[in-house]
């Protein structure tokens, strides 16, 4: 267990944002399943985006990492594909703890028809399963998992058929994005039907918008239907990832709580969902300068409570509740109850994680209720092996009195290893330890 020791201190620079783990996901796969060579520009190389490379390795696409000529350093990667999904018998696919990685590729390899595996680790083997397991019932693909809480290993052998396929709104939007990826491929023309409100729908913006770039059509009709015609072809394009707004928030946190850091490589337009960070700071009376690829947080307005809908956010909670902790009033945020089952149980870590650095937060089943103050004590909190808390801790050290000492530090590595780096980059005083008991 590594831990960091971070000495409260003013942030000020300049932030290289990293490339969207959420578009890098969808490019991959329809890279993926071209026929021919796509190139990939802006890709980092996490934890998550590594298990997505190595999944669509095993259904059939070579990956080639393009060095620079000079430093000799890549994030530019050709995907050849291999036109539709091909896998082994038998074989096993490993997730880490990636639920894009899984939710996105069992739709796929169900179109091989051959017996495959999906295993993952740690919070990733209980997360749901449950629209593809019904999924399966249905339509008779055969399938096995444990007895007990966990959705992993998951093993099953079948082939999706066309038609309609019945989804709630109010769950993971990964599941639709899922399917989206692989109906285009079957014969015949099929409908996602959207049985309840349908929540996240910037992910699945991205998802249909992604699609596109490489000539697959999805018909959204006004969010409660999806029309897929059938026998679609993936063609091969060349596209650069954007910067990561869920990534970007915990540094425009930072600049809105008194420091002062512009946020590069931003797309102030995209349709990201976590783009909403900038509404909330803006809201709750943050500075914040806009260019055309870049933004500006400044302090120096003092923040004001709000109420914040984390349905169609639930990645911005963290660092909304961070900044909800050193405001005036009170702040609520509401509809989040899906961050129970993120890498960890986002809402109790955050209250139990900033309470002990002197927050005044309530847990409550589906949010949080958040009395603002000044300033923070400091202390000792864990991370419960979940990046986005890490970060957020780190970001409340800039307004805590005492030394802010992070257990499992590490766990930035599953979506932005160079966290830590660009942390003390912009000021940040850290010294690592290898234990703390």
């Amino acid at each position: 267990m590594k831990c960091v020791k971070i000495m409260p201190s003013s942030l000020k620079g300049e932030i290289l944002v990293p490339p969207s783990k959420s578009i890098s996901h969808r490019m991959l796969i329809c890279a993926g399943l071209c026929n021919g060579k796509s190139i990939l520009k802006n890709i980092a190389f996490s934890e998550d985006i590594t298990a997505t490379i190595k999944g669509i390795e095993e259904l059939g696409a070579k990956v080639e990492y393009l060095a620079h000529p000079i430093d000799r350093k890549t994030n530019n990667i050709a995907v050849i594909g291999n036109n539709r999904p091909l896998i082994r018998e038998g074989a096993v696919i490993e997730c880490g703890e990636s639920a894009s990685t899984l939710r996105f590729l069992i739709p796929l390899v169900s179109l091989t028809g051959r017996e495959v595996t999906f295993t993952g680790e740690d919070k990733l083997t209980q997360r749901p399963l449950d629209v593809y397991l019904e999924i399966f019932d249905k339509q008779g693909i055969i399938y096995r998992v444990p007895n007990n809480n966990n959705n992993l290993p998951l093993t099953f052998c079948g082939s999706l058929n066309p038609g309609e396929y019945h989804v709630r709104g109010d769950i993971s939007s990964q599941f639709i994005s899922g399917l989206m990826f692989a109906l285009p491929l079957l014969k015949g023309n099929s409908r996602i039907i959207i049985t309840t409100p349908l929540e996240s729908r910037g992910y699945i913006d991205l998802t249909i918008d992604t699609l596109k770039k490489f000539s697959i059509a999805v018909e959204n009709r006004d969010y409660k239907e999806f029309f897929i015609k059938g026998d679609q072809c993936y063609k091969a394009a060349n596209c650069c990832v954007e910067g990561d707004f869920s990534q970007a928030a915990f540094w425009l946190a930072a600049g809105a709580l008194g420091a002062e850091i512009r946020c590069m490589n931003i797309n102030t337009t995209s349709l990201q969902g976590d783009r909403f960070i900038l509404d909330i700071i803006s809201e709750m009376g943050g500075n914040l300068v806009y260019g055309r690829d870049f933004v500006r947080a400044e302090g120096g307005s003092l923040l004001r409570g709000i109420t914040i809908d984390a349905s169609s956010c639930p990645d911005l909670v963290p660092a909304a509740a961070v900044l909800g902790a050193l405001s005036c009033e009170t702040t609520k945020i509401v509809n989040a109850k899906r961050l129970r089952i993120k890498e960890s149980d986002r809402l109790a870590a955050i209250s139990i994680g900033l309470n002990k650095l002197g927050a005044k937060i309530s847990e409550l089943p589906d949010g949080l209720i958040i009395v603002g103050q000044e300033t923070l004590k400091g202390g000792v909190v864990d991370s419960r092996d979940d990046h986005r808390i890490a970060m957020a801790f780190a970001i409340a050290s800039i307004r805590c009195r005492e030394p802010v000492i992070i257990k499992n530090s590490e766990a930035v590595n599953k979506s932005y290893p160079e966290f830590w780096n660009d942390f003390a980059k912009v000021g940040g005083v850290i010294n690592e330890l290898n234990d703390w008991k």
